[in-house]
């Protein structure tokens, strides 16, 4: 099952610096943000086109540092899609994104903030008490840090490891995903690794991978569980992720609707 966004909203001047080149060499024209009442249009559209949920940026990377969407901005684009029972992402490169998401109503987290300040307690505390869920992407920060000497590749791991930990200890949901697409890293034993020594159990992982989006996205009902009456959506493992989370990673079989759509050779 694949849900989208559809296309991102980010604010004037705010297109990333590592996708500009990628859109004008494909004649890709995605329309930055310069108004509340545009930006609603914008997100009625989307959704009449069948996006599933909308994405803010946030945050944008650019040459010369971070812009920050006004919360003027987020709010009314989060309100809309809201109206229209849709789920609002934000991609954060900060702290100070996370702020906006919090104002505006955000749902989902993109990403932890392995550059900024730790998670405090009482920050993540503030995560959880707005129905936040966190999506870690945690090799992300491996990739970023590429051509790094090993230490600091660890510290900015460790970081953001913490972050998730202060997350989950809050009693926050978490979504399992990655950055691949903008990466190319596809395998994800490392996320798995990462997400344990951020102090999840391989419980919690697993509800990052099957409950936890079936209740976000809707599909509990039906969706999420191995029980009389549930879809016949299966994972197959070859080991056992209790003994190491990077089991997870190891997929024998894939069934999707009772029958094996993917078998390991």
């Amino acid at each position: 099952r694949i849900l989208t966004v559809g296309e991102p909203f980010w604010i004037k001047g705010g297109t990333p610096i590592y996708v500009k080149a990628f859109l004008e060499a494909n004649d890709i024209h995605i329309p930055e943000v310069e108004s509340a009442t545009q930006a609603q249009e914008r997100v009625r559209q989307q959704i009449r086109d069948g996006a599933d949920g909308i994405k803010i940026f946030a945050n944008s990377i650019e040459r010369d540092g971070i812009l920050t969407m006004p919360a003027e901005l987020a709010r009314p684009i989060a309100a809309e899609a809201h109206r229209a029972g849709k789920p609002v992402f934000a991609h954060v490169s900060n702290n100070e994104g996370i702020e906006v998401a919090l104002r505006s109503g955000v749902d989902i987290l993109a990403h932890t903030t392995a550059g900024d300040s730790p998670w405090s307690p009482a920050f993540a505390e503030r995560l959880k008490a707005a129905h936040m869920a966190l999506t870690p992407t945690l090799t992300l920060w491996d990739v970023e840090c590429k051509g790094c000497d090993a230490e600091k590749v660890n510290q900015v791991m460790s970081r953001a490891a913490d972050q998730l930990r202060a997350f989950s200890q809050a009693g926050g949901q978490v979504l399992f995903g990655t950055d691949v697409g903008y990466t190319q890293h596809f395998d994800t034993a490392e996320e798995y690794e990462w997400m344990a020594k951020g102090g999840m159990s391989f419980q919690q992982i697993l509800a990052s991978l099957t409950t936890n989006p079936a209740q976000r996205f809707g599909y509990s009902a039906h969706s999420g569980r191995i029980a009389t009456g549930m879809d016949g959506d299966l994972v197959v493992l070859s080991a056992d992720p209790a003994q190491d989370a990077t089991a997870f990673s190891k997929v024998r079989y894939t069934i999707r609707g009772g029958k094996i759509i993917y078998a390991e050779r």
